[in-house]
């Protein structure tokens, strides 16, 4: 409820009244083109899956069972009575992994038999399973997630929705041609503060918007994603070559790129694709009419050099801080930084003409704080005990939610579609050294003297 909130004057009552009823949702976000050549080759025609009724159990396999893996597979074996599903399978390149998953979903649960893969193919050929939890690292994400969707599979797809722009697009298309239900993991989405903030927004309440801010800062001393190393991983007991996937800079096992691929860049964007969605997704949702960017600039430094501090790790290709500066076409821009050297947050704002919004950064409050020359007009507002999380079981409810209603989820495709459009474009900022301009019509990069710029894939980079 709102605390706090002045009694208005007669006067200023009758100009907030005529402000209130006059205001409208903004127009909906215009259909859009996409790239047309797909990555992995001609996809097939879509198999079309089970149809499910409100009450039909929602029958799940997992595609990669390592540590966000297994929060997922936690989450909804705790969560499956409330939910109504269960998890009957597991798929993972290493052995240790799938006999670990797979012994705790069974466990305390004779009825439940879970089945192992080492190919996420052979696991998206049963008929059964209506739904694929896809949680490996990120080169992986665009071939499972589309191989899923033409298998006529729902899927949820751990954030960043993909490693590259392209291939963003083409998961894109897949989403749009099959019609399955996709969810991309940035669980901040489902705090109820950021749908809030985007039905005050769309009514007027701050006018219009200016620009906004968001943070995702840590503090590391021994190098973030410095995770213990397994001796039992071996080029034995896990499939190398598979894991290594379409990178095209590729090395015999190394158990350091293994376990700590964040670190690296032919696998992953560091900042920008593990830390920065979660700012990024709920962000852009809280605006009411989500963008593509106009323009893309970013910084990013290694100030401190935390790997030295851990004696068994190597030294980074990614980033220790990392800031973002994106330009929408409405005149939205857009400040979003993350750090894992110092962990001090300004906080969440958006600022709009007239008031702007702070708003707390688990989602469980917002304010809104009218500017000094609209006080007559605007009523300053704090609403508080709003559901906070950053809980991966709030956010798969509102997937499951979404699959039985057949309705678009918190972090949908046209939304992770524009945030990843951002996030690509800002890597390719720093590695490139250039101001990425893009054109969401032909979906072209350009730099700000009009050079076309090809988006960076695999074999673009000597790390990639």
């Amino acid at each position: 409820m709102a605390k706090n909130s002045p009694t208005p004057s007669a006067g200023a009552q009758s100009r907030r009244d005529f402000i209130r009823t006059t205001a409208t949702a903004a127009a909906a976000v215009a259909s859009t083109n996409i790239f047309k050549t797909p990555i992995y080759g001609q996809s097939s025609a879509p198999s079309t899956g089970r149809v499910l009724g409100a009450n039909d159990r929602i029958v799940i396999g997992h595609i990669g069972v390592g540590g966000q893996g297994m929060a997922h597979v936690t989450a909804m074996k705790k969560g499956s009575g409330g939910n109504n599903t269960i998890q009957v399978a597991v798929c993972d390149v290493w052995q240790k992994r799938r006999d670990s998953s797979k012994a705790f979903i069974e466990k305390d649960n004779s009825s439940t038999k879970v089945d192992q893969y080492e190919d996420h193919r052979k696991l998206l050929e049963r008929k059964d399973i209506d739904a694929v939890v896809i949680a490996t690292h990120d080169i992986w994400h665009t071939k499972c997630t589309v191989d899923a969707l033409n298998a006529g599979k729902h899927v949820y797809c751990e954030k960043p929705m993909t490693r590259y722009l392209g291939e963003a697009f083409e998961v894109h298309d897949a989403v749009k041609r099959t019609g399955k239900i996709f969810q991309v993991g940035s669980q901040g989405c489902s705090a109820k503060a950021w749908h809030r903030a985007a039905e005050m927004i769309q009514a007027g309440k701050i006018g219009q918007l200016v620009w906004a801010q968001g943070y995702y800062c840590r503090n590391a001393p021994t190098g973030e994603w410095n995770y213990n190393i397994d001796k039992d991983a071996t080029p034995e007991t896990l499939d190398w070559e598979r894991w290594l996937g379409q990178v095209k800079k590729r090395s015999p096992f190394d158990a350091e790129h293994y376990f700590r691929w964040r670190k690296y860049y032919p696998y992953c964007a560091g900042l920008y694709g593990d830390l920065l969605p979660h700012r990024l997704h709920p962000l852009m949702l809280a605006t009411g009419k989500p963008e593509f960017p106009k323009r893309v600039v970013s910084v990013g430094t290694k100030p401190v050099g935390t790997d030295k501090n851990k004696a068994d790790a190597h030294p980074r290709d990614v980033l220790e801080h990392v800031e973002v500066l994106a330009e929408f076409p409405s005149g939205l821009t857009m400040v979003v930084a993350s750090s894992t050297v110092n962990a001090k947050s300004p906080g969440f704002v958006i600022y709009g003409h007239r008031a702007s919004l702070n708003i707390g950064t688990s989602g469980e409050k917002i304010e809104l704080v009218p500017e000094k020359e609209f006080t007559d007009e605007i009523d300053p507002e704090l609403i508080e005990g709003l559901t906070p999380t950053e809980d991966v079981a709030v956010h798969e409810k509102n997937w499951f939610e979404s699959i039985r209603a057949n309705k678009q989820p918190n972090a949908g495709i046209d939304l992770a579609i524009r945030v990843q459009t951002v996030i690509t474009l800002a890597e390719m900022s720093h590695r490139l050294n250039i101001m990425c301009l893009f054109d969401e019509k032909s979906r072209q990069i350009t730099t700000g003297d009009g050079r076309p710029v090809k988006p960076i894939t695999y074999g673009t980079l000597e790390l990639s």
